[in-house]
């Protein structure tokens, strides 16, 4: 129960007080039941004289009308709005201005109405202009995406290419139908021929020709070898070019180069590296100043190439060294996979220095490029251990650190290297030893991947049947033309970022998720187009 105020001056003037409610609440029982039916409408009634008293008698109610007077309104507002329309027109044809309608308001305010529309669209047209003039061209746009890579799987495509095709290439028989975008052809047929069409290539260059058959027959393999070849090669055409008449120098040397480009691919998938070196002399040539003559312009793009191979493979190794050594103490037991230049050169270092330490080099088939570097460092006095790959896991407890080198470093922190790579790193992340993987800064790239199907390159298959020193082996004889066999020979794989603890660069040492920084240092330098 609600208690009443203690003072009667707070209830408002005319209105019960308290008790009086309470004695009519007590006395009328009628506040205890439902109403009924004849009270509700009693209230309704009561209720809409309230409202219509309290509504001001300015304001007329308005009035129901019927379907068809609705409908002549409208018509009659139709025609007035028309009437208006042309009396407007007609006075600006007379030049009579707005004084010659004054009695319609409504008209001026339709015509002030767009006014004010227009200012917006004015300045959206005007900061659209400003985006468009912002924006790159669309050719510019073009050198920037990625240049699509050729599916092997696309017969219409693959006939083109076969028809501007230099090398006769003919594909293997039995494919693995998840690498069938990939090209992969019958090993040995193509040496061959080329050495028969020497003479005939009129426009290759003996350099890059020579090159093209280094890569076909393995004599310069790795990263950092063959990128080295090709841009010497590069080189020797450069110097021994001439400009046709009627053509300019970038135009033509550009062409030129993108030819070169084609045989080198068709003798060998290129590698992301070399890929970066071919834009970054295809760069060089589109920035020439016209006012050189050709003979200074070939001195130019030269010196560029010299100095792209000093700056950023020899003395960005040496600077790797330099970072790495730091990370090699004395009663080390170092792991290495295959055979890296990098690698090789910071266990040489650290052995010049005096650092006692033990290298393990862990090798797979069917290349065996460990045995080389076993080899060479045997030859230096250094304590080494041999193993396959198959066997990591029994060695790996007694790995103090992992050096692992790289074909290529993409946007994302995946290390793209040689296949077995990505099964070393997971077995030593298993285990909680850290993973040092060296890689030069130019084979960084924007592009990032996930997996190893989409790109890839595809060995020789029948080197896989091949069992070094074992000549005669009859169960394995003519199985490569058996259809109910296929033959995988992956040549890279990739490794995850999160089995990486630390890359080693010629920027310094950094954690896989700072690539994207070493990639903008790129572009500022202006090395990508």
């Amino acid at each position: 129960m609600i208690p009443p105020p203690r003072h009667a001056d707070h209830l408002a003037p005319g209105s019960p007080s308290p008790a009086a409610s309470a004695s009519e609440l007590g006395d009328d029982e009628s506040w205890s039941r439902a109403p009924s039916a004849a009270e509700l409408e009693s209230n309704k009634g009561d209720l809409a004289e309230i409202r219509n008293d309290n509504v001001p008698a300015s304001i007329p109610q308005k009035q129901k009308t019927s379907k068809a007077e609705r409908r002549a309104i409208q018509e009659a507002q139709r025609a007035a709005k028309a009437a208006a329309k042309e009396a407007g027109l007609s006075g600006k044809s007379a030049g009579t201005g707005s004084g010659a309608n004054p009695a319609m308001p409504k008209q001026a305010k339709s015509s002030k109405a767009p006014q004010k529309k227009d200012v917006p669209q004015a300045a959206s047209t005007a900061a659209s202009e400003k985006k468009v003039t912002e924006r790159p061209s669309e050719r510019d746009r073009k050198k920037d995406a990625p240049h699509p890579r050729m599916q092997f799987d696309d017969v219409h495509r693959v006939e083109k290419a076969k028809k501007r095709a230099i090398v006769n290439q003919s594909e293997a028989r039995n494919r693995v139908e998840l690498f069938r975008h990939l090209p992969q052809y019958v090993h040995g047929t193509q040496l061959p021929g080329l050495e028969s069409k020497f003479f005939q290539l009129e426009p290759m260059h003996p350099s890059v020709y020579k090159v093209g058959l280094q890569y076909l027959s393995g004599e310069v393999s790795g990263g950092n070898g063959r990128c080295i070849a090709m841009l010497l090669a590069f080189q020797e055409a450069i110097k021994d070019y001439s400009t046709p008449p009627k053509k300019t120098l970038s135009r033509d040397l550009t062409a030129k180069i993108s030819s070169y480009v084609s045989f080198l691919i068709e003798c060998r998938p290129l590698s992301i590296s070399m890929g970066n070196a071919i834009r970054f002399l295809k760069n060089r040539i589109a920035k020439l100043p016209l006012t050189l003559s050709e003979s200074e312009a070939k001195g130019s793009l030269q010196s560029d190439i010299d100095r792209f191979i000093n700056e950023k493979i020899v003395v960005a190794d040496k600077v790797i060294v330099s970072h790495a050594i730091t990370k090699v103490r004395d009663n080390d037991v170092l792991l290495t996979y295959g055979s890296s230049s990098v690698v090789e050169m910071i266990l040489d270092h650290a052995h010049e220095l005096g650092r006692k330490f033990r290298v393990i080099v862990v090798d797979s088939r069917p290349k065996l490029e460990g045995q080389g570097l076993l080899r060479r460092l045997v030859e230096k006095g250094i304590n080494c251990t041999y193993t396959h790959i198959n066997a990591i896991s029994y060695i790996m407890h007694e790995v103090t650190r992992v050096f692992l080198g790289a074909s290529s470093i993409l946007s994302n922190g995946t290390v793209y290297s040689r296949v077995g790579t990505a099964s070393v790193a997971m077995v030593a992340h298993a285990f909680g030893i850290p993973v040092l993987v060296c890689c030069e800064a130019y084979k960084f790239h924007e592009r990032v991947q996930l997996d190893s199907i989409c790109a890839n390159e595809l060995g020789d298959p029948d080197v896989i049947l091949k069992v070094p020193g074992k000549s005669d082996l009859g169960h394995l004889k003519n199985l490569a033309d058996n259809e109910n066999l296929q033959l995988l020979n992956l040549t890279y794989d990739a490794t995850p970022s999160d089995y990486v603890s630390m890359i080693i660069t010629d920027y310094g040492m950094l954690p896989p998720t700072s690539v994207p920084v070493i990639v903008r240092e790129y572009r500022k330098e202006q090395l990508w187009i």
